[in-house]
Protein backbone atom coordinates (compact mmCIF):
# COMPACT_ATOMS: atom_id res chain seq x y z
CA UNK A 1 0.00 0.00 0.00
CA UNK A 2 3.16 2.83 0.70
CA UNK A 3 3.14 2.86 -3.35
CA UNK A 4 -0.20 3.12 -4.18
CA UNK A 5 0.03 6.35 -1.26
CA UNK A 6 3.16 7.72 -2.57
CA UNK A 7 1.25 7.93 -6.08
CA UNK A 8 -1.54 10.02 -4.26
CA UNK A 9 0.41 12.22 -2.43
CA UNK A 10 2.20 13.01 -5.35
CA UNK A 11 -0.80 13.46 -7.01
CA UNK A 12 -1.97 15.35 -4.93
CA UNK A 13 0.62 17.88 -4.70
CA UNK A 14 0.39 18.20 -9.00
CA UNK A 15 -2.47 19.49 -7.94
CA UNK A 16 -1.81 22.28 -5.73
CA UNK A 17 -1.20 25.39 -7.65
CA UNK A 18 1.74 27.24 -7.08
CA UNK A 19 2.72 30.43 -4.87
CA UNK A 20 2.85 33.01 -7.07
CA UNK A 21 6.07 35.39 -6.16
CA UNK A 22 7.24 38.82 -7.28
CA UNK A 23 5.34 41.03 -9.74
CA UNK A 24 1.90 39.16 -10.12
CA UNK A 25 -0.54 39.13 -12.64
CA UNK A 26 1.60 41.47 -15.52
CA UNK A 27 -0.93 40.37 -18.24
CA UNK A 28 -4.14 41.23 -16.21
CA UNK A 29 -6.35 42.39 -18.66
CA UNK A 30 -8.61 45.46 -17.60
CA UNK A 31 -10.36 45.93 -20.67
CA UNK A 32 -13.18 43.72 -22.60
CA UNK A 33 -12.24 42.11 -25.77
CA UNK A 34 -14.80 43.77 -27.28
CA UNK A 35 -14.11 47.27 -25.48
CA UNK A 36 -10.51 47.14 -27.10
CA UNK A 37 -11.53 46.66 -30.44
CA UNK A 38 -14.22 49.36 -30.31
CA UNK A 39 -11.15 51.66 -28.94
CA UNK A 40 -8.84 51.00 -32.01
CA UNK A 41 -11.34 51.62 -34.56
CA UNK A 42 -13.00 54.63 -32.69
CA UNK A 43 -10.05 56.16 -32.10
CA UNK A 44 -7.22 54.80 -34.85
CA UNK A 45 -10.02 54.80 -38.33
CA UNK A 46 -10.18 58.87 -37.86
CA UNK A 47 -6.33 58.73 -37.66
CA UNK A 48 -6.32 56.53 -40.86
CA UNK A 49 -8.71 59.23 -42.65
CA UNK A 50 -6.23 61.93 -41.56
CA UNK A 51 -3.12 60.14 -43.14
CA UNK A 52 -5.25 59.47 -46.09
CA UNK A 53 -5.81 63.01 -46.38
CA UNK A 54 -2.99 64.63 -45.97
CA UNK A 55 -1.37 62.03 -48.21
CA UNK A 56 -3.53 62.98 -51.01
CA UNK A 57 -2.57 66.52 -50.36
CA UNK A 58 0.94 66.12 -50.81
CA UNK A 59 0.33 63.28 -53.67
CA UNK A 60 -2.14 65.88 -55.87
CA UNK A 61 -0.87 69.03 -55.05
CA UNK A 62 -3.17 72.15 -54.58
CA UNK A 63 -6.69 70.86 -53.23
CA UNK A 64 -8.54 73.10 -55.67
CA UNK A 65 -8.19 74.22 -59.64
CA UNK A 66 -9.85 77.85 -60.24
CA UNK A 67 -9.94 78.43 -64.47
CA UNK A 68 -8.53 81.56 -64.48
CA UNK A 69 -8.77 84.57 -67.25
CA UNK A 70 -5.88 83.72 -70.21
CA UNK A 71 -4.33 86.79 -69.73
CA UNK A 72 -3.79 86.31 -65.93
CA UNK A 73 0.37 85.56 -65.36
CA UNK A 74 1.35 82.04 -63.32
CA UNK A 75 2.06 84.71 -60.30
CA UNK A 76 -2.25 85.64 -60.29
CA UNK A 77 -2.74 82.50 -61.06
CA UNK A 78 -1.32 80.84 -57.90
CA UNK A 79 -2.67 83.90 -55.85
CA UNK A 80 -6.10 82.99 -57.49
CA UNK A 81 -5.93 79.63 -56.02
CA UNK A 82 -4.86 80.30 -52.59
CA UNK A 83 -7.19 82.97 -52.31
CA UNK A 84 -10.34 81.03 -53.02
CA UNK A 85 -8.92 78.17 -50.77
CA UNK A 86 -8.65 80.87 -48.26
CA UNK A 87 -12.20 81.71 -48.33
CA UNK A 88 -13.65 79.02 -50.06
CA UNK A 89 -16.76 80.84 -50.52
CA UNK A 90 -19.62 80.18 -53.24
CA UNK A 91 -21.29 82.85 -55.30
CA UNK A 92 -24.62 82.17 -56.87
CA UNK A 93 -27.90 84.03 -57.31
CA UNK A 94 -30.77 82.84 -55.72
CA UNK A 95 -34.36 83.09 -58.39
CA UNK A 96 -35.49 86.39 -57.47
CA UNK A 97 -31.74 87.41 -58.94
CA UNK A 98 -30.74 88.29 -54.87
CA UNK A 99 -26.84 87.33 -54.78
CA UNK A 100 -26.14 84.82 -51.75
CA UNK A 101 -23.31 83.01 -50.68
CA UNK A 102 -22.68 79.34 -49.77
CA UNK A 103 -19.23 78.53 -47.54
CA UNK A 104 -17.79 75.42 -48.59
CA UNK A 105 -15.54 75.53 -45.16
CA UNK A 106 -16.21 71.26 -44.35
CA UNK A 107 -13.38 70.71 -47.48
CA UNK A 108 -10.79 72.93 -45.08
CA UNK A 109 -11.56 71.70 -41.69
CA UNK A 110 -12.21 67.94 -43.22
CA UNK A 111 -8.25 66.98 -41.31
CA UNK A 112 -8.74 68.60 -37.71
CA UNK A 113 -12.60 67.61 -37.44
CA UNK A 114 -11.74 63.88 -38.04
CA UNK A 115 -8.45 65.07 -35.06
CA UNK A 116 -11.30 66.24 -32.98
CA UNK A 117 -13.10 63.09 -33.77
CA UNK A 118 -10.55 60.75 -32.59
CA UNK A 119 -9.69 62.84 -29.70
CA UNK A 120 -13.27 62.89 -28.64
CA UNK A 121 -13.24 58.79 -28.99
CA UNK A 122 -10.52 58.86 -26.74
CA UNK A 123 -11.82 60.46 -23.87
CA UNK A 124 -13.93 57.68 -22.62
CA UNK A 125 -10.75 55.46 -22.93
CA UNK A 126 -9.28 57.77 -20.14
CA UNK A 127 -12.13 57.99 -18.18
CA UNK A 128 -12.08 54.11 -17.85
CA UNK A 129 -8.31 54.30 -17.16
CA UNK A 130 -8.77 57.26 -14.39
CA UNK A 131 -11.55 56.39 -12.80
CA UNK A 132 -11.89 52.39 -12.88
CA UNK A 133 -8.67 51.00 -13.70
CA UNK A 134 -6.71 51.22 -10.44
CA UNK A 135 -10.16 49.63 -8.34
CA UNK A 136 -10.88 47.10 -11.11
CA UNK A 137 -7.07 46.01 -10.79
CA UNK A 138 -7.18 45.34 -6.94
CA UNK A 139 -10.66 43.78 -7.48
CA UNK A 140 -9.48 41.61 -9.54
CA UNK A 141 -6.08 40.54 -7.69
CA UNK A 142 -7.62 39.84 -4.84
CA UNK A 143 -10.73 37.76 -6.05
CA UNK A 144 -8.16 35.66 -8.64
CA UNK A 145 -5.73 34.77 -5.16
CA UNK A 146 -8.55 34.11 -2.87
CA UNK A 147 -10.31 31.73 -5.74
CA UNK A 148 -6.75 30.11 -5.87
CA UNK A 149 -6.43 30.17 -2.60
CA UNK A 150 -9.55 28.41 -1.61
CA UNK A 151 -9.04 25.80 -4.33
CA UNK A 152 -5.52 24.70 -2.50
CA UNK A 153 -7.24 24.73 0.68
CA UNK A 154 -9.61 21.83 -0.33
CA UNK A 155 -6.37 19.94 -1.95
CA UNK A 156 -4.75 20.60 1.70
CA UNK A 157 -8.02 19.08 2.77
CA UNK A 158 -7.80 15.60 1.12
CA UNK A 159 -3.81 15.35 1.91
CA UNK A 160 -4.40 15.60 5.48
CA UNK A 161 -7.72 12.86 5.11
CA UNK A 162 -4.40 10.81 3.01
CA UNK A 163 -2.39 11.12 6.26
CA UNK A 164 -4.94 9.97 8.93
CA UNK A 165 -5.55 6.96 6.66
CA UNK A 166 -2.04 6.17 6.35
CA UNK A 167 -1.19 6.83 10.44
CA UNK A 168 -4.76 5.12 11.81
CA UNK A 169 -5.41 1.60 11.01
CA UNK A 170 -8.92 2.24 11.94
CA UNK A 171 -11.18 2.19 8.75
CA UNK A 172 -13.81 4.17 10.81
CA UNK A 173 -11.42 6.97 12.01
CA UNK A 174 -10.99 7.94 8.06
CA UNK A 175 -14.69 7.63 7.82
CA UNK A 176 -15.46 9.88 10.52
CA UNK A 177 -13.21 12.64 8.93
CA UNK A 178 -14.55 11.86 5.60
CA UNK A 179 -17.82 12.90 6.61
CA UNK A 180 -17.09 15.58 8.49
CA UNK A 181 -15.65 17.22 5.64
CA UNK A 182 -18.61 16.85 3.12
CA UNK A 183 -21.09 17.91 6.12
CA UNK A 184 -19.35 20.17 8.36
CA UNK A 185 -18.73 23.55 6.92
CA UNK A 186 -14.85 23.40 7.71
CA UNK A 187 -14.01 25.89 5.03
CA UNK A 188 -16.49 28.65 5.06
CA UNK A 189 -14.98 31.74 2.99
CA UNK A 190 -16.97 34.36 4.58
CA UNK A 191 -14.12 37.03 3.58
CA UNK A 192 -14.23 36.30 0.18
CA UNK A 193 -18.01 35.44 -0.37
CA UNK A 194 -18.88 38.95 2.01
CA UNK A 195 -16.59 40.84 -0.34
CA UNK A 196 -18.70 39.54 -3.52
CA UNK A 197 -21.48 40.49 -1.63
CA UNK A 198 -20.21 43.97 -0.85
CA UNK A 199 -19.30 44.46 -4.66
CA UNK A 200 -23.02 43.74 -5.50
CA UNK A 201 -24.32 46.14 -3.62
CA UNK A 202 -21.44 48.73 -4.98
CA UNK A 203 -22.25 50.87 -8.70
CA UNK A 204 -19.10 52.54 -9.02
CA UNK A 205 -17.51 50.31 -11.47
CA UNK A 206 -20.69 49.56 -13.30
CA UNK A 207 -21.19 53.36 -13.41
CA UNK A 208 -18.25 54.34 -14.92
CA UNK A 209 -18.95 51.47 -17.23
CA UNK A 210 -22.19 52.90 -18.35
CA UNK A 211 -20.77 56.26 -18.75
CA UNK A 212 -17.47 55.40 -21.08
CA UNK A 213 -20.01 53.83 -23.74
CA UNK A 214 -22.73 55.83 -22.96
CA UNK A 215 -20.38 59.26 -24.12
CA UNK A 216 -18.66 56.84 -27.45
CA UNK A 217 -22.50 56.94 -28.39
CA UNK A 218 -23.53 60.56 -27.73
CA UNK A 219 -19.92 60.78 -29.80
CA UNK A 220 -21.18 58.50 -32.37
CA UNK A 221 -24.23 60.79 -32.24
CA UNK A 222 -22.43 64.14 -32.71
CA UNK A 223 -20.42 62.60 -35.44
CA UNK A 224 -23.55 61.85 -37.53
CA UNK A 225 -24.91 65.11 -36.99
CA UNK A 226 -22.00 66.62 -38.02
CA UNK A 227 -21.75 64.76 -41.14
CA UNK A 228 -25.88 64.80 -42.08
CA UNK A 229 -25.81 68.48 -41.09
CA UNK A 230 -22.46 69.97 -42.77
CA UNK A 231 -20.95 67.64 -45.36
CA UNK A 232 -24.19 66.61 -46.88
CA UNK A 233 -25.02 70.03 -47.75
CA UNK A 234 -21.64 70.45 -49.99
CA UNK A 235 -21.00 66.80 -50.28
CA UNK A 236 -21.64 66.66 -54.17
CA UNK A 237 -21.03 70.35 -55.12
CA UNK A 238 -17.77 70.09 -57.27
CA UNK A 239 -17.42 73.26 -58.71
CA UNK A 240 -17.78 76.80 -57.29
CA UNK A 241 -18.26 80.53 -57.99
CA UNK A 242 -15.26 82.59 -55.93
CA UNK A 243 -14.82 85.84 -55.68
CA UNK A 244 -11.15 87.32 -56.69
CA UNK A 245 -11.44 90.55 -56.45
CA UNK A 246 -9.80 90.93 -53.05
CA UNK A 247 -6.30 91.88 -52.37
CA UNK A 248 -4.17 92.34 -55.24
CA UNK A 249 -6.13 92.23 -57.72
CA UNK A 250 -9.37 94.82 -56.05
CA UNK A 251 -8.99 97.38 -58.40
CA UNK A 252 -8.40 95.29 -61.47
CA UNK A 253 -10.94 96.57 -63.81
CA UNK A 254 -10.47 94.26 -66.79
CA UNK A 255 -10.84 90.71 -64.71
CA UNK A 256 -14.39 89.04 -63.95
CA UNK A 257 -16.54 89.54 -60.22
CA UNK A 258 -16.04 85.36 -60.54
CA UNK A 259 -14.28 82.81 -61.69
CA UNK A 260 -15.73 78.87 -61.62
CA UNK A 261 -12.87 76.74 -59.26
CA UNK A 262 -13.10 72.70 -58.90
CA UNK A 263 -12.77 71.14 -55.64
CA UNK A 264 -9.83 68.64 -56.47
CA UNK A 265 -9.72 66.83 -53.47
CA UNK A 266 -13.91 65.92 -53.44
CA UNK A 267 -13.74 62.23 -54.23
CA UNK A 268 -11.20 62.06 -51.25
CA UNK A 269 -13.79 64.21 -48.95
CA UNK A 270 -16.89 61.52 -50.65
CA UNK A 271 -15.06 58.60 -49.32
CA UNK A 272 -14.49 59.94 -46.00
CA UNK A 273 -17.43 61.03 -44.96
CA UNK A 274 -19.22 57.64 -46.69
CA UNK A 275 -16.69 55.55 -44.70
CA UNK A 276 -17.15 57.43 -41.01
CA UNK A 277 -20.83 56.45 -41.45
CA UNK A 278 -20.54 53.07 -42.46
CA UNK A 279 -17.76 52.38 -39.64
CA UNK A 280 -19.47 54.23 -36.94
CA UNK A 281 -22.96 52.54 -37.72
CA UNK A 282 -21.31 48.82 -37.75
CA UNK A 283 -19.90 50.33 -33.91
CA UNK A 284 -22.98 51.45 -32.42
CA UNK A 285 -24.12 47.77 -32.07
CA UNK A 286 -21.40 46.65 -30.69
CA UNK A 287 -21.44 49.02 -27.91
CA UNK A 288 -24.96 48.40 -27.24
CA UNK A 289 -24.60 44.49 -26.90
CA UNK A 290 -21.33 45.67 -24.74
CA UNK A 291 -24.22 47.38 -22.50
CA UNK A 292 -26.41 44.22 -22.73
CA UNK A 293 -24.06 42.08 -20.97
CA UNK A 294 -24.54 44.43 -17.44
CA UNK A 295 -28.40 42.75 -17.86
CA UNK A 296 -27.41 39.47 -17.45
CA UNK A 297 -25.13 37.37 -15.26
CA UNK A 298 -22.19 34.86 -16.52
CA UNK A 299 -22.93 32.75 -13.62
CA UNK A 300 -20.90 29.83 -15.55
CA UNK A 301 -17.82 30.64 -13.64
CA UNK A 302 -19.11 31.00 -9.87
CA UNK A 303 -21.00 27.87 -10.87
CA UNK A 304 -17.59 26.19 -11.27
CA UNK A 305 -16.29 27.40 -7.91
CA UNK A 306 -19.80 25.42 -5.92
CA UNK A 307 -17.49 22.91 -6.34
CA UNK A 308 -15.94 24.06 -3.31
CA UNK A 309 -16.58 23.38 0.02
CA UNK A 310 -18.71 25.80 1.64
CA UNK A 311 -18.63 27.71 -1.65
CA UNK A 312 -22.26 28.72 -2.36
CA UNK A 313 -22.88 32.45 -3.37
CA UNK A 314 -25.70 31.05 -6.00
CA UNK A 315 -27.15 28.46 -4.25
CA UNK A 316 -28.18 31.28 -1.38
CA UNK A 317 -29.49 33.15 -4.17
CA UNK A 318 -26.94 36.07 -3.35
CA UNK A 319 -27.31 37.52 -7.12
CA UNK A 320 -30.11 39.67 -7.17
CA UNK A 321 -30.36 42.93 -10.51
CA UNK A 322 -27.14 42.18 -12.53
CA UNK A 323 -26.42 46.15 -12.67
CA UNK A 324 -23.47 46.56 -10.33
CA UNK A 325 -19.92 46.07 -9.62
CA UNK A 326 -20.14 42.46 -9.45
CA UNK A 327 -21.27 41.44 -12.63
CA UNK A 328 -18.46 43.56 -14.00
CA UNK A 329 -16.14 42.03 -12.18
CA UNK A 330 -17.45 38.95 -13.63
CA UNK A 331 -17.24 39.68 -16.82
CA UNK A 332 -13.04 40.85 -16.43
CA UNK A 333 -12.71 37.39 -14.70
CA UNK A 334 -13.75 35.65 -17.85
CA UNK A 335 -11.55 37.86 -19.90
CA UNK A 336 -8.09 37.07 -17.35
CA UNK A 337 -9.53 33.33 -17.16
CA UNK A 338 -5.87 32.51 -18.02
CA UNK A 339 -4.55 34.13 -14.98
CA UNK A 340 -7.13 32.33 -13.09
CA UNK A 341 -5.46 28.63 -12.96
CA UNK A 342 -8.39 26.88 -10.54
CA UNK A 343 -10.94 27.57 -13.21
CA UNK A 344 -9.25 25.21 -15.63
CA UNK A 345 -8.86 22.05 -13.01
CA UNK A 346 -12.31 22.88 -11.70
CA UNK A 347 -13.90 22.97 -15.14
CA UNK A 348 -11.92 19.07 -15.89
CA UNK A 349 -13.66 17.97 -12.11
CA UNK A 350 -16.90 19.35 -13.15
CA UNK A 351 -17.03 17.60 -16.41
CA UNK A 352 -15.77 14.23 -14.91
CA UNK A 353 -18.77 15.12 -11.69
CA UNK A 354 -21.20 14.91 -15.01
CA UNK A 355 -20.16 12.06 -16.43
CA UNK A 356 -19.42 9.83 -12.87
CA UNK A 357 -22.17 7.56 -11.41
CA UNK A 358 -24.14 8.84 -8.84
CA UNK A 359 -22.94 6.30 -6.60
CA UNK A 360 -19.90 7.95 -4.89
CA UNK A 361 -21.85 10.79 -4.19
CA UNK A 362 -19.86 13.54 -5.75
CA UNK A 363 -20.44 16.76 -4.78
CA UNK A 364 -17.00 18.85 -3.79
CA UNK A 365 -13.81 19.01 -4.99
CA UNK A 366 -12.74 17.17 -1.93
CA UNK A 367 -15.32 14.12 -2.60
CA UNK A 368 -13.84 13.89 -6.24
CA UNK A 369 -9.97 14.03 -5.31
CA UNK A 370 -10.98 11.12 -2.41
CA UNK A 371 -12.25 9.27 -4.79
CA UNK A 372 -9.24 9.86 -7.25
CA UNK A 373 -6.55 9.43 -4.35
CA UNK A 374 -8.18 6.42 -3.65
CA UNK A 375 -9.24 7.01 -0.22
CA UNK A 376 -12.24 5.03 -0.52
CA UNK A 377 -12.15 1.99 0.41
CA UNK A 378 -15.57 -0.05 1.16
CA UNK A 379 -17.36 1.52 3.61
CA UNK A 380 -18.48 -0.18 6.56
CA UNK A 381 -22.00 -1.73 6.83
CA UNK A 382 -23.29 0.42 9.87
CA UNK A 383 -21.83 3.98 8.76
CA UNK A 384 -24.00 2.69 5.48
CA UNK A 385 -27.03 2.27 6.98
CA UNK A 386 -26.08 5.15 9.32
CA UNK A 387 -26.47 7.00 6.62
CA UNK A 388 -29.45 5.30 4.97
CA UNK A 389 -31.14 6.27 8.04
CA UNK A 390 -30.61 9.92 7.58
CA UNK A 391 -31.66 10.31 3.64
CA UNK A 392 -34.43 7.79 3.53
Amino acid sequence: MSLAHTAAEYMLSDALLPNRKGPRLKGLRLELPLDRMVKFVAVGFPLLLVSLAFAQEFSSGSPISCFCPSNFSIRQAAYVDSSCWDSLVHHEQDESGQSKTKSLWPHKALPYSLLALAVAMYLPVLLWQYAAVPALSSDLLFIISELDKSYNRAIRLVQHMLKIRQESSDTDVFWDELEKARKERYFEFPLLERYLACKQRSHSLVATYLLRNALLLLFTSATYLYLGHFHLDVFFQEEFSCSIKTGLLHDETHIPDLITCRLTSLSVFQIVSLASIAIYTLLVPVILYNLTRLCRWDKRLLSIYEMLPAFDLLSRKMLGCPINDLNVILLFLRANISELVSFSWLSVLCTLKDTATQKHNIDTVVDFMTLLAGLEPSKPKHLTHGMCDENP
